[in-house]
């Protein structure tokens, strides 16, 4: 099968199985596995920030984030077409009593000014109002096709938040695709970002674990959310060795994205497809079937049943993930059998 439905199913390299069971190993809810420590000084360092924090998942860090930015009865500014307000099972809510407020996405993944301006209310004394207290961005942005937020506009939105006192958090889940694909460190990709958390798993191909990172308070907060939500993990070096291996081969993820733009160009030559290799910016590829007879469902199960996996991701798109599984090889069988389904039917 070839996996293009996310790059959550990449697998562990033999470099990451030896480190772990190398791994050197303690407690880390009292701070003492080395391994962790080691890994979240590195992800500190690598993003520029004071202090990071070693979590299970994605979605638990933006969690910890959002909770111990955003005070109970305030409010947090995100997209619409985020991870966070569309996949997160709706958390800051729930755990933290902190409303969202929906903010649409441009098509390049802004939040533009003047929507985040109305987010805020005219008197902030108003009792009825829930203030803002978090701007949340996300980089690269998912469901606008792995697009790259600009610095320009990042320092717009930095400035911004600090005229009004709130912070700015970064779901950089794939932010080390986004530095790769500015030809920057992550570092400067997260500048404008009072707190950031990355995947391990996705792109970067360890089998577990994100990373929260901001200033030594912040992460501090982060901890203690983190084992409110039952996330403090013990023997955690295990994980960590993957980690710090992961972090290493960050260079490999350009390799995705040339695979991504092959893919894309592939899909926009076969008749029946509607895909733009020009919107295809780091690993994700949107595509629509335009074929008579297809939905993107049937032609998803079509492709299944021939040996590709593709995944709807709203709106009726279809996306592609290129990550460290899937070669050029991949890409261009995987073209070849969408061209085969759209030949032979949705019932091939």
């Amino acid at each position: 099968m070839i996996e293009l439905r996310s790059d959550t199913f990449t697998l562990p390299s033999p470099a990451m199985l030896r480190a772990m069971g190398q791994a050197r190993l303690g407690d880390d809810v009292y701070g003492e596995d080395p391994t962790v420590n080691a890994l979240e000084d590195r992800a500190a360092g690598l993003l520029g920030k004071e202090a990071a924090c070693l979590m299970p998942s994605g979605t638990m860090a933006n969690l910890a984030s959002i909770m111990t930015h955003a005070p109970r009865g305030s409010k947090v500014l995100v997209g619409a077409e985020s991870d966070i307000y569309v996949y997160e099972a709706g958390g800051a809510s729930v755990c933290g009593g902190v409303v969202y407020e929906p903010v649409a996405n441009q098509p390049d993944g802004r939040l533009a000014l003047e929507d985040l301006r109305a987010g805020f209310p005219d008197d902030p004394e108003d009792p009825q109002f829930a203030l803002p207290s978090l701007i949340c961005l996300e980089n690269t942005q998912n469901r606008c096709g792995g697009v790259v937020l600009s610095m320009d506009y990042q320092r717009e939105v930095r400035a911004f938040a600090d005229e009004r006192g709130v912070a700015v958090h970064m779901d950089g889940a794939r932010i080390f695709n986004a530095a790769v694909a500015l030809g920057k460190p992550a570092a400067e990709i997260v500048r404008y970002a009072d707190s950031v958390q990355f995947c391990l798993s996705k792109g970067l191909s360890a089998p577990i674990g994100s990373m929260v990172a901001g200033d030594t308070e912040f992460i501090r907060g982060v901890r203690r959310v983190r084992k409110m939500l039952g996330g403090g993990m013990r023997q955690a070096g295990l994980l960590a060795a993957a980690g710090l291996v992961a972090l290493d081969g960050a260079d490999r993820l350009a390799d995705d994205h040339d695979n991504a733009l092959r893919l894309a160009k592939g899909l926009a030559d076969t008749v029946g497809i509607e895909a733009d290799p020009a919107a295809v910016q780091t690993n994700i590829v949107m595509f629509r079937v335009t074929a008579p007879g297809f939905t993107w469902q049937t032609f998803a199960d079509a492709a299944g049943r021939l040996g590709l996996a593709v995944a709807e991701l709203g709106h009726g798109r279809l996306r592609a993930v290129t990550h460290s599984g899937v070669t050029s090889a991949d890409v261009d069988e995987a073209v070849a059998i969408v061209r085969r389904v759209l030949s032979t039917g949705a019932e091939a």
